[in-house]
């Protein structure tokens, strides 16, 4: 997993409630389980105007020029804002694997499903929950400005918007600590790994007979 510090990104505006994971990665997709060649099939069902399905080329699949990620001014965006309640519906995990490779790494929103939240730390990606008139703020800004960036630091549990204005966020220390270093939960266990090959080398010795072909 990629370590997180900070990031100054561009944003994009994703201004819907309720966003459920299979808007975020319709089911067809779900086949693989690889972490990645997901990016081209976020938000496939409003990106493009027709059917996707896995394999598919999408270079050249008609997209839907309302739909907020089409939109140049938008393109290249690593923050997405959103509205209340999103990632809710099935747990599935290859919702943070889409939005990580299509180039998110923050969220940004007043409230997040739980199991979702979850996930996207184990992926590398920040889910940052901020008061209602904060992301109200944000979404008018981003929405007048072309080329709308933040400054998030982690570190500092702070975003920092172009008029410099500073807004504090609140991240639990653990997974702000897996997130810094980049562990995900194997990662974590790696970190022991020197005691778990002493443990498997003394169990070869105490207990020879589990060993036997």
């Amino acid at each position: 997993m990629k370590p997180f510090t900070e990031l100054n990104g561009r944003v994009a505006p994703l201004d819907r409630a309720n966003v459920d994971t299979d808007a975020i990665i319709p089911k067809q997709f779900l086949k693989s389980i690889k972490r990645s060649g997901f990016g081209p099939n976020l938000f496939d069902e409003w990106r493009y105007t027709d059917h996707g399905e896995p394999g598919q080329d999408c270079a050249n699949r008609p997209k839907n020029p309302d739909f907020v990620l089409n939109q140049p001014r938008y393109e290249g965006a690593q923050i997405l804002l959103t509205r209340d309640n999103f990632g809710c519906g099935s747990s599935r995990e290859h919702a943070p694997w889409a939005l990580e490779d299509y180039g998110f790494r923050v969220l940004i929103g007043p409230s997040f499903a739980d199991i979702f939240f979850n996930n996207c730390f184990k992926n590398g990606l920040l889910p940052i929950v901020l008061p209602g008139p904060e992301i109200d703020e944000l979404f008018q800004q981003c929405e007048a400005t072309d080329g709308y960036r933040l400054k998030v630091d982690l570190a500092a549990q702070t975003i920092t918007r172009p008029d410099g204005k500073t807004i504090a966020f609140d991240v639990d220390p653990f997974r702000k600590e897996c997130l810094l270093n980049g562990w995900d939960d194997i990662g974590l266990t790696l970190r022991h790994a020197d005691k778990i090959r002493a443990f498997e080398e003394k169990r070869r010795v105490d207990h020879p007979y589990y060993f036997v072909a």
